[in-house]
Formats: C-alpha cells, structure tokens, sequence
C-alpha cells in the first residue's frame, strides 16, 4: 500500500464518526436509486489492509454507470462528507467504474466485465452483505 494511501486511511479513521461499514452501506442504497444490480458489500476487514470494504455493483451501459456514479459520489458528499480519493474508468468506456473512498471501494462493473474479473471469487473468505431494494 503506498504511503499516500496509509496517510489517508489513517486521516480518515482519526475523523470523529467515520464509520466505514456505515460508509459502505450508504454507498450502496445510493447505487439502488440508480438501479444498480447485484449490488453486494465484501467485508475486507482482516484480510487486506487496502480496504475494509469493496461495494460492487452491476451496471447495464456506459450511461448507467456514469448515472450509478454521480449518485453514489453526490451521496457520499452530502450525507457522510465524503468525497472520492481516486476515480477510474469515468472518462470513455465505462465498463468499469472504481470510486475509491480509501476505506471503501465502489466496483460499477457492466455484467461482462464483473463476471470475467469475478472479484466475489477472488475475494471468496470475505463475509458477504447483498444489498436489495426494500420490500413495497
């Protein structure tokens, strides 16, 4: 993990109220507004020391994930004064989107690319939370 990356962590940890299981399941209900699928949180505590938590999420086109993003990035600076540490994948073909929160990661992946990196499977020891739409 780089120093920039520890030095954040460590940064956002020390901030009064910074929850990141809070943090990961915000992210996520932002993603349902949007109509993100399969939306799932991956707890990394224990097993990485780069993130405590991966959110990951299908989306259906470029459209949508740029959509997903907005949401999920408005969200976090409104509710839990957040803002992203790194973006990727947000310029051309979003295929695949990552929104790095430092202590939490947001995966916006198109159905091909989530099944073909299969980060559920790579990530197999960590407890898994799906986050669904509540019942109407």
């Amino acid at each position: 993990m780089s120093d920039d990356r520890s030095t954040e962590r460590r940064l956002r940890r020390e901030r009064e109220g910074s929850d990141p299981g809070e943090l990961a399941r915000g992210l996520a209900e932002a993603a349902l507004t949007r109509k993100a699928e399969g939306i799932v949180i991956l707890d990394l505590k224990g097993l990485t020391s780069m993130a405590d938590h991966f959110v990951i999420a299908t989306v259906t086109t470029d459209v949508h994930a740029r959509a997903v993003a907005e949401a999920v990035v408005e969200w976090a600076e409104e509710s839990a004064g957040e803002r992203p540490w790194h973006v990727e994948g947000d310029e051309g073909s979003r295929n695949w989107v990552l929104l790095d929160f430092v202590d939490v990661v947001v995966h916006l992946m198109q159905p091909e690319t989530r099944a073909y990196y299969a980060l559920e499977k790579l990530w197999g020891d960590a407890p898994r939370h799906p986050v669904e739409d509540p019942p109407r």
